[in-house]
């Protein structure tokens, strides 16, 4: 387990393998642990670095915000103290509506973005997420986090086809705190990347399932009409973990455009 000391708070994150570098930045309410079998997969030809955001995972708990620009900022920090001039950011979900911000923000910084299942808008997400971005469901939720916990285990089987994933998501689930819970979905709910979108000409990929139930699955197309040159690969049997349900489809492509 590795870890740094920002401005903000200690970020943690894992690397594994040889080469180039990416970055692998996860969604709402997980870490770093999505990302195993992608950093043994690419750990051969790339060095794979997955950072925990804070708030979640095993980074830092103790702050005031957690927006979709505060994790933008992590990415920026992490890659100075690591010495990290440029490189891909491969996002799942809000990681991936990070990696996009990153690339706005930061342009030199990113050669390449790919995001899986991630809102352009926040408009896409699933009512659920939505409604937790409002203070008063938020603690309500999260006083009742037993109950939350079995609600989302029951309803994993439809949000993903691994055996392991409600194990993980109780897991990550488990390290969260109620701001941190809160205030990411709030942001990410108030997010719009539309209007800046035409501002980036690096290479992007967006990887949707057609099955999601978390973001909407057709949110490649204000992906793809603000980016026109956007390499576009729809998943019909996947669902919000294209990583999870089609592990060799994903890597497949993810290989495909980061080797190219």
């Amino acid at each position: 387990m590795s870890s740094i000391t920002t401005d903000q708070g200690v970020l943690h994150y894992e690397v594994f393998g040889r080469g180039k570098p990416v970055i692998l930045l996860h969604g709402w309410l997980g870490s770093w642990g999505l990302w195993q079998e992608t950093m043994q997969t690419l750990g051969s030809s790339y060095r794979t670095y997955a950072l925990d955001f804070w708030g979640f995972g095993e980074s830092g708990k103790k702050r005031s915000t957690y927006d979709v620009q505060d994790f933008v900022s992590l990415v920026d920090q992490f890659m100075q103290q690591m010495g990290i001039e440029s490189a891909p950011l491969v996002g799942h979900s809000m990681g991936g509506t990070v990696s996009l911000s990153a690339a706005l923000r930061y342009p030199a910084r990113v050669s390449k973005v790919i995001v899986i299942g991630s809102p352009i808008t926040g408009r896409s997400l699933a009512m659920p997420l939505k409604l937790a971005g409002y203070r008063p469901i938020a603690w309500l939720l999260f006083n009742l986090m037993g109950l939350f916990r079995l609600g989302l285990r029951t309803a994993s089987p439809l949000i993903c086809g691994d055996p392991d994933f409600p194990d993980m998501m109780d897991r990550d689930l488990s390290r969260t705190t109620l701001e941190s819970f809160l205030m990411s979905i709030a942001s990410l709910r108030r997010t719009d990347l539309r209007p800046e979108l035409n501002r980036i000409t690096i290479p992007v990929m967006g990887m949707y399932g057609k099955r999601d139930n978390i973001v909407h699955p057709d949110q490649w197309k204000p992906l793809l009409a603000g980016v026109p040159h956007t390499h576009v690969e729809v998943f019909p049997n996947a669902g919000h973990f294209i990583m999870l349900d089609d592990p060799p489809g994903f890597i497949g492509k993810l290989r495909g455009f980061l080797d190219g």
